[in-house]
């Protein structure tokens, strides 16, 4: 699995973002290999009303953090991307 910072830009407005405004991401996909983990990353956002995504960080999360049981009660998102392929959230920098 691939945990990307991504930056995408709303086609609506959204929250506290006007139509067109650039939106941080964190995604999570249940992939093995990086550059199909990318391409399904675009794909999702963009299926979810963003355009022009691009990937600024990746990082792979290794198996034995997606055996630990705490640790995937401990965030919803790694849970949702286990269970359905991926998970996608707004980063906000509160």
């Amino acid at each position: 699995m691939y945990v990307f910072s991504a930056n995408a830009k709303t086609r609506d407005a959204l929250d506290d973002f006007p139509a067109g405004a650039q939106v941080p991401f964190i995604v999570y996909i249940n992939f093995k290999d990086l550059y199909g983990a990318e391409q399904l990353c675009q794909l999702y956002l963009m299926k979810n009303g963003f355009y022009d995504a691009v990937i600024a960080k990746r990082k792979l999360i290794e198996n034995r953090f997606l055996s630990d049981p705490k640790l995937i009660a401990a965030d919803p998102s790694l849970q949702e991307a286990i269970n359905s392929g991926y998970a996608i959230q707004i980063f906000n920098a509160h």
